[in-house]
């Protein structure tokens, strides 16, 4: 079918989209290289597009959106690049916030903040208590996160708070991590065509399924974020069991 505008109408989305959506943002520097500008204006360009997978996230249904912003091996970039998405994330705050929160958005900080400025620290932590009651979409940043930097910190933690060997479960582990009372992803995207897990949600991700584009992070828009809940879709999840045998017809 065809429209009046010449356009093929956009079918629904079924019903058994992901609830929990990581994504891996990747590619700024290239794209910005590709077109023979700075760095910064690729990360600029990401930020910005953040805005639109933020809109089609609630658009589509999915309740908890969790970016991998900065790792904690992004401190070994140079300076100035750290400093330019340090400042990035505080001018997301300032301009981005007000709207956020009225669009129900609640913000969610995985990572340690020790190492941010302290300006910034204190911008984290109202943007958090401003939007805690939220609940149309849940927004985790992970902003100087590492996975295997997580589980050891939750292991320190559950040290410190003395609990037995025989207490330890993976519920218990699951309770010490950043994203403790959410459910763990159940679809993790990259952009930019890399294959690798890159330290993120290591624990959460164990039975997440991946989803890989060789789109670069500033042009995944819409409907590339639409393309990859299809996929996702069309897949049959088993938890590493079998899957269950066809009834006879």
């Amino acid at each position: 079918m065809v429209t009046e505008t010449g356009t093929t109408p956009e079918q629904p989305l079924p019903h058994n989209i992901p609830h929990h959506v990581a994504i891996i943002m990747d590619g700024n520097g290239r794209w910005a290289e590709a077109r023979g500008l700075p760095r910064r204006a690729g990360h600029e360009a990401g930020t910005e597009n953040l805005r639109r997978v933020i809109r089609a996230a609630v658009e589509f249904g999915v309740k908890i959106l969790t970016i991998y912003a900065f790792s904690t091996e992004n401190w070994n970039r140079p300076r100035w690049e750290v400093r330019a998405l340090l400042h990035i994330l505080e001018n997301v705050i300032d301009r981005e916030l007000d709207e956020l929160n009225a669009e129900g958005v609640q913000l969610r900080h995985l990572g340690e903040p020790d190492r941010l400025p302290v300006k910034l620290q204190q911008k984290v932590r109202h943007a958090i208590e401003l939007t805690r009651n939220n609940d149309r979409l849940i927004l985790n940043i992970a902003f100087n996160y590492g996975g295997r930097d997580e589980i050891v910190r939750a292991v320190r933690r559950i040290i410190a708070d003395g609990l037995p060997p025989e207490a330890i479960t993976e519920d218990v582990i699951s309770r010490y991590l950043y994203t403790a009372g959410l459910p763990d992803p159940d679809l993790i995207i990259r952009t930019s065509g890399e294959l690798r897990i890159s330290n993120f949600l290591l624990w959460q991700g164990a039975y997440a399924e991946y989803y890989a584009t060789p789109t670069l992070w500033p042009d995944f828009d819409r409907e590339e974020f639409r393309k990859a809940l299809i996929d996702y879709c069309q897949r049959e999840r088993r938890f590493g069991a079998l899957a269950p045998p066809e009834s006879a017809s």
